[in-house]
């Protein structure tokens, strides 16, 4: 909780929360039932999630014995749910047995994975679902996507909206069809691209900016970079902490509308993620990390 609050749409959360999508990777699944319910023990009432999240494969394409989903090991972990928690899954990607890796563009498809969503958390409506595109230039307006997911909303089945991996015109397209309340993008200290305008966006509007791989930057699924700054190096040196604490840390300074949701398989990880929330630097330290 010393990371602060942000007001989701019409839920508050601790802006340190957690992202699931590497619990799948240890085969013992246990170990993954044991850092969600840390997790919530130490205030992340904020989980990421998708029903694509999974092992053997997947998207971290690891693993081995039979397969694990992150839905399925979220809801052994923490059904029935505390009162507060706020799942935040997505749509758009899947993955089945005879497509492969596959991007829903009909609204069969995104039904199929919402329902999918609900199936796998065991719930009646999911607190909030983005749409995750992939962007094809000329080719990749969301309206009539995000139009689906509104209309399941207005079914019951989604309470809230967001929009993943989208430019600043996506998040006007689907404001002019529905209310949004998160957009959730690759950002961290290092590899920023144009993600500062839309951030600035979001915050005039109480849109809460989720990024991913703010400590895995440009290694993106492959894990935690080692491929720090001299400036990320000296300031955890000088707070004795490690450079993937300053990584969050510095995310959360940047921005009051950020949620912060550092995934993590291991225990230790995740005690090091949650208490950079913590941690504060002088204006003169965020000014070498720009």
């Amino acid at each position: 909780m010393s990371a602060g609050t942000w007001q989701l749409g019409d839920v508050t959360v601790n802006r340190m929360g957690f992202g699931a999508m590497r619990i799948t990777a240890n085969p013992d699944r246990s170990v993954a039932i044991a850092v969600l319910r840390r997790a919530v023990e130490l205030g992340v009432n904020h989980i990421d999630t998708a029903a694509f999240y999974a092992s053997p494969g997947g998207t971290l394409r690891v693993g081995e014995g039979e397969k694990r989903f992150a839905n399925e090991l979220i809801r052994e972990a923490l059904a029935p749910y505390p009162d507060g928690l706020v799942i935040t899954t997505k749509v758009g990607p899947g993955e089945d047995a005879e497509r492969g890796f596959y991007n829903a563009t009909t609204a069969a498809e995104l039904r199929e994975q919402v329902e999918t969503n609900l199936r796998q958390l065991g719930v009646d409506t999911l607190d909030v679902v983005n749409l995750r595109i992939m962007k094809k230039p000329g080719e990749d307006s969301i309206t009539e996507r995000f139009g689906w997911l509104a209309a399941l909303r207005d079914e019951g089945l989604i309470r809230q909206l967001g929009v993943s991996n989208v430019r600043l015109d996506h998040v006007e397209e689907a404001l002019a069809i529905a209310p949004v309340v998160c957009v959730q993008n690759s950002y961290s200290v290092d590899l920023r691209g144009d993600e500062d305008e839309l951030i600035r966006f979001c915050a005039d509007r109480d849109i809460a900016y989720v990024p991913f791989f703010a400590i895995a930057g440009s290694s993106r699924e492959g894990g935690a970079t080692a491929d720090h700054s001299a400036a990320i190096e000296k300031i955890a040196a000088t707070h004795n902490v490690t450079p993937q604490q300053v990584r969050l840390a510095w995310t959360l300074h940047h921005s009051p509308n950020i949620l912060a949701i550092p995934g993590t398989g291991n225990p230790a990880h995740l005690e090091q993620n949650i208490a950079a929330g913590g941690l504060e630097f002088s204006a003169e330290e965020l000014a070498t990390l720009g």
